[in-house]
């Protein structure tokens, strides 16, 4: 166990320090698809099942402090624009799925958190930092990328979506 926690902080470092400085998914460019079990149940999500919303897909982890602040006002503004075309989808990068579930009894959320154990989808989003997350308009193409969180982004995150909500 402590050496997978080892292999992933090594990962993540590397990703961060190596020329990767590009996302591998930018502003602009569809989204890459993602099909990912449901953390702590046998059935997932796929990304492409939400075409025709407005996603904001938000990588976190159970050791990330910024994670602990985001993901309740992500949930609040989930359960606020739900009804209107919005999801949120989190993608918990813990390399122990026990980690995320027991984070989330502690911070409960209101969207679908997919689990990615081995780290496949920080690689093919080619992750910056924790939390990052992608801000997806209805045809699928990724229109915002955010890196970190504040309390205060989340008036910033409110507006972009309210803005691509009104968008035919």
């Amino acid at each position: 166990m402590k050496k997978t926690i080892f292999n992933r902080a090594v990962i993540i470092i590397l990703l961060c320090l190596t020329g990767f400085s590009s996302h591998a998914a930018n502003v602009g460019e569809r989204a890459p698809d993602i099909s990912l079990p449901l953390l702590g149940q046998q059935h997932g999500l796929d990304l492409k099942q939400l075409k025709g919303k407005v996603v904001y897909l938000d990588f976190w982890a159970s050791w990330c402090g910024s994670c602990r602040v985001s993901l309740p006002l992500l949930s609040e503004l989930r359960t606020d624009l739900s009804k209107s075309g919005f999801e949120v989808v989190g993608v918990n990068v813990d390399a122990e799925t026990k980690d995320g579930v027991k984070f989330l009894e502690k911070v409960p959320v209101s969207f679908p958190v997919l689990a990615d154990p081995e780290g496949k989808t920080p690689e093919l989003y080619r992750l910056k930092g924790m939390p990052t997350s992608y801000l997806i308009d209805k045809k699928g193409v990724i229109r915002h990328i955010h890196v970190g969180f504040k309390k205060g982004d989340m008036l910033k995150v409110k507006k972009q979506v309210l803005a691509l909500l009104s968008e035919k």
